[in-house]
């Protein structure tokens, strides 16, 4: 990895806006890739982890870098309902070693990874409940130390990869005093999908 990064940084870039240099972000969990990521890149975006997860990335990485993390929310109060949706999706990668190894560097266990995963996985790595009980979640990874917050709605209609455009609204009113930048970047991702689905119809 590190010598792709290399080449890749003296790589010619002929992308729109060439005029300036593209930031290098990787994706990384463990502490071995995210010091690749402090030392040859501009920062990571870990996946499917924790604010106790990005509160360690943040001290392996230092205090420059940027810190991109990932957080899978569902706008449902009803926990059993809720944990159902997320158990859904954790399917994808519960079995996946890189993310078992981070899990297991979280604190969870073997047995919290079984069964389609405890309910203490679950409530780790998804944000679920009211609005504000997701800004929270989104708070506590600032407060570890993200410099940025990817945030991936899992639709309530149990559609796995429909976004949940309530929820990214929502969010949106509630951030705008806290993360200015939050609700502008929703309203053009809105805009940017609204345009991709006319030119597919």
């Amino acid at each position: 990895m590190r010598t792709y990064l290399e080449k890749m940084a003296v790589a010619p870039y002929t992308g729109a806006g060439k005029e300036i240099k593209p930031k290098t972000v990787i994706a990384a969990l463990g502490p071995q890739m995210l010091n690749v990521a402090r030392t040859h890149c501009d920062g990571a975006h870990p996946y499917f982890s924790s604010p106790t997860h990005t509160k360690m990335a943040r001290t392996i990485l230092g205090p420059d870098k940027m810190l991109c993390v990932e957080q899978k929310v569902i706008l449902e109060g009803d926990a059993t309902k809720a944990r159902q949706l997320a158990r859904a999706v954790a399917q994808v990668y519960i079995n996946l070693p890189n993310y078992r190894n981070n899990w297991l560097r979280m604190g969870l266990t073997e047995a919290d990874l079984s069964g389609g995963g405890s309910d203490k996985f679950i409530d780790a790595t998804f944000a679920w409940g009211s609005i504000e009980a997701i800004r929270q979640r989104v708070q506590e990874h600032f407060e570890a130390g993200a410099s940025h917050v990817c945030v991936q709605p899992v639709n309530p209609n149990g559609q796995f990869g429909d976004l949940d455009w309530k929820v990214l609204e929502k969010l949106a009113l509630v951030a705008r005093a806290l993360w200015p930048c939050f609700a502008e970047r929703a309203q053009r991702m809105r805009t940017a999908m609204r345009k991709l689905d006319r030119i597919e119809r």
